[in-house]
C-alpha cells in the first residue's frame, strides 16, 4: 500500500471558509476518505497562515515510505524548522 501525505479539506463550505487537515492516507483513497493518521492541521484564512505538524509522526511515516504531495512539501519546508 502506497501512503501519501496530503490535505484533507475540513470546514464550513457555505462561506467557503476551509480548513485543512495534514494526513497520512493512501494514494488510492478519496479525498474525504478514512485517513490513517492525522499529522497537523493548516489553516490559510489567518493572517498570516496557521501551520502546525507534528514532527515526529511525519518522520515517522517518511521513514515507512510515504511521499508527501507537493502542497504539503513547501508548507513543510517553509514553516517546519
Amino acid at each position: 500500500m502506497e501512503v501519501r501525505i496530503r490535505l484533507q479539506k475540513v470546514g464550513k463550505s457555505a462561506k467557503k471558509k476551509y480548513n485543512y487537515r495534514i494526513v497520512a492516507i493512501s494514494r488510492m483513497s478519496a479525498r474525504q476518505s478514512r485517513n490513517l493518521d492525522i499529522l497537523g492541521h493548516y489553516d490559510p484564512a489567518k493572517q498570516p497562515a496557521v501551520v502546525v505538524i507534528n514532527r515526529e509522526k511525519l518522520d515517522k511515516w517518511l521513514q515507512r515510505g510515504a511521499r508527501m504531495t507537493d502542497t504539503v512539501r513547501t508548507l513543510v519546508k517553509k514553516h517546519v524548522k
